[in-house]
């Protein structure tokens, strides 16, 4: 059982009610997540970023990103479910150090090398001025309803820059507000942006 803190995607269930309730294979998928998290090999979206920002510093977004991540890993399924909930937090780090962004709900499409459609489904990411963060990707493999073959890496720069293997339509609407984002992870992640994100270069 990891010693870090674990938290229920389900408002009504406890962590182990429902781990308990999940058929054997999401089972195995946590189990690996939690073994991954006790050996400090969980993946981080600075190891794949495409980085084509002009916002902060390349050393600052790829701390950001990561941070972010770590937090809305403990998840107890791990990320690959949780577009919505990074783009939240993501979005009051940015607007805690003074950026005019805004975490944004539509659709993303996954293309082949080839432009083949290979997946779509509904997503989240964050908009500030003319760039265009789309952070969380890197753990779409994780996820069990995403069909093989469907890679993506981060993404932080201007929006006419996307990888050509990805879609993404906005669809209008702001990301709802997430009681883990608003009460657990971001006084956390405030935090850390007052104490040590000053620090990195």
């Amino acid at each position: 059982m990891p010693n870090k803190r674990e938290i229920s995607p389900a408002l009504n269930a406890s962590v182990d009610v429902y781990v308990a309730s999940r058929p054997p294979f999401i089972q195995g998928i946590i189990s690996r997540i939690r073994a991954q998290k006790e050996s400090d090999s969980r993946a981080k979206p600075s190891t794949s970023l495409i980085d084509k920002s002009a916002m902060l510093t390349p050393g600052r977004r790829a701390a950001l990103l990561d941070k972010v991540a770590e937090m809305v890993d403990e998840n107890v399924g791990g990320r690959s479910d949780m577009c919505l909930q990074f783009a939240g937090l993501l979005n009051l780090a940015l607007r805690h150090l003074g950026s005019n962004s805004f975490a944004v709900t539509g659709t993303a499409t996954y293309l082949s090398a080839k432009g083949k459609r290979i997946h779509t489904w509904k997503h989240a990411w964050v908009r500030v001025g003319r760039e265009l963060i789309d952070g969380n990707t890197d753990s779409i493999v994780e996820n069990p309803m995403v069909p093989p073959g469907v890679q993506a890496a981060p993404y932080w720069g201007p929006i006419q820059d996307i990888p050509a293997q990805r879609l993404l339509e906005q669809d209008g609407f702001q990301v709802a507000d997430d009681p883990d984002v608003k009460d657990v992870w971001w006084p956390d992640l405030k935090d850390w942006l007052e104490k040590d994100f000053t620090g990195i270069d």
